[in-house]
């Protein structure tokens, strides 16, 4: 038997129903995909668990029920007590950016109150950083968003940061909107992977615009896009965050009506005492790093 789906039935005859199951779970998992892996589960035993309506356990569902729920229900008990005496651990996945000039900020703060936290740092985009999160790899995800997290995920709204294009600083252009007056921008487009937020943002801005622009550079950070703009390779998508956009040979152009990038942190459950630590520091150092991009209101 598959344990995972052992766990999934867990969940389900536990809380009375597959719906229930997925609002009460530790992790984000679609009703579909338990659906999918409880059948499973009840092919390889070769018996129905239970009757979905109204929900039941059938005498094979009770007995199973009897045999894993000592297992399950004393996991979190059990890991506690290995836990004693050993340092304690957070996992985190951010941006390379956040984990290189803000993260250090705030795990200082972390280390006043448990010095002997032992870091993973994890760089990654955010679907990759949401990925980590569902699949357990991480605790806590600082990243971009557009759209509400999965079901089981929980986030905290940290900032809000301006979009703005970059220009050379010797070039003509004093608008944004100069950029596609005139049909499709002659300027090549440097920008993040058409899948992380910032990008999704602009070229939604584009089509409201009735504009069309397609990237002709995708860079891995946002500094290379203010270096790949500095040095002549077209116009680049990037934030208005000063450290991020400062050089000598660009110049950012405001986004009139354009959408901001939201930046959030993501956990699973209820945020255990690090990662509730790490928040409290995050929204500290935002607030007094950028007050006007700081979220006021806590999710």
């Amino acid at each position: 038997m598959n344990i995972h789906h052992l766990e999934l039935f867990y969940y389900v005859a536990k809380n009375g129903g597959i719906s229930r199951a997925v609002r009460a779970m530790p992790y984000g998992i679609q009703q579909p995909a338990v659906s999918s892996q409880i059948l499973q589960l009840e092919q390889d035993l070769g018996a129905k668990l239970f009757e979905r309506t109204p929900f039941r356990l059938t005498a094979t569902g009770e007995e199973l029920m009897t045999f894993i729920t000592p297992f399950f229900e004393n996991i979190e008990p059990v890991a506690t007590r290995l836990r004693k005496g050993a340092a304690p651990q957070l996992r985190i996945g951010a941006s390379e950016l956040a984990l290189r000039d803000h993260l250090p900020a705030i795990i200082g703060h972390l280390r006043k109150h448990e010095p002997k936290v032992r870091l993973s740092l994890r760089s990654g985009f955010q679907p990759q950083i949401e990925r980590w999160l569902l699949e357990k790899e991480i605790d806590l995800a600082i990243t971009p968003i557009d759209s509400r997290p999965p079901a089981g995920v929980e986030h905290r709204l940290l900032l809000r940061v301006p979009i703005v294009l970059l220009v050379p600083k010797k070039s003509r252009w004093k608008k944004a909107e100069e950029l596609w007056a005139g049909g499709i921008p002659e300027e090549s487009l440097i920008c993040l992977p058409a899948n992380e937020c910032m990008s999704r943002i602009f070229q939604r801005h584009l089509k409201h615009q009735k504009a069309a622009w397609t990237p002709a550079i995708e860079a891995s950070s946002l500094e290379l896009i203010t270096q790949y703009v500095a040095s002549g390779y077209g116009v680049g998508v990037n934030v208005a965050i000063p450290g991020v956009i400062k050089h000598r040979d660009v110049r950012a152009l405001p986004l009139e009506g354009c959408g901001p990038v939201e930046v959030a942190a993501l956990w699973r459950g209820q945020p255990a005492p690090l990662v509730q630590a790490v928040l409290d520091a995050a929204g500290g150092y935002i607030r007094g790093q950028w007050p006007n991009w700081a979220c006021a209101t806590e999710e």
